[in-house]
């Protein structure tokens, strides 16, 4: 499992007019069933993407196509971690 967290380098209005492209590609993960989780950070400096079933290679490659990372809105940080526990229900994020 992988914990992203990406960080606004960019002003909000630069940010505001890539959030369509943006959320095309976000749902485009969860349709591969890659993200399982997603959203904004609060206060809104960025953003925090759950993601399994992937290899951290193949993962970078998609993160190098979000319209964020493209035009230079945000940076990337990539945790990979092994849920030791999960709440019921959530067993698919054990791997």
């Amino acid at each position: 499992m992988f914990v992203i967290t990406l960080r606004y380098t960019a002003e909000l209005d630069r940010i505001d007019a890539a959030v369509p492209a943006h959320t095309e590609w976000v749902d485009s993960q969860y349709d591969a069933g890659i993200f399982v989780a997603s959203g904004a950070m609060t206060p809104r400096e960025g953003g925090v993407i759950l993601a399994v079933g992937i290899e951290r290679a193949e993962l970078e490659a998609r993160i190098a196509l979000d319209p964020f990372k493209r035009q230079g809105l945000a940076e990337y940080t990539i945790a990979e971690f092994t849920p030791r526990r999960v709440a019921a229900g959530l067993e698919r994020l054990q791997g």
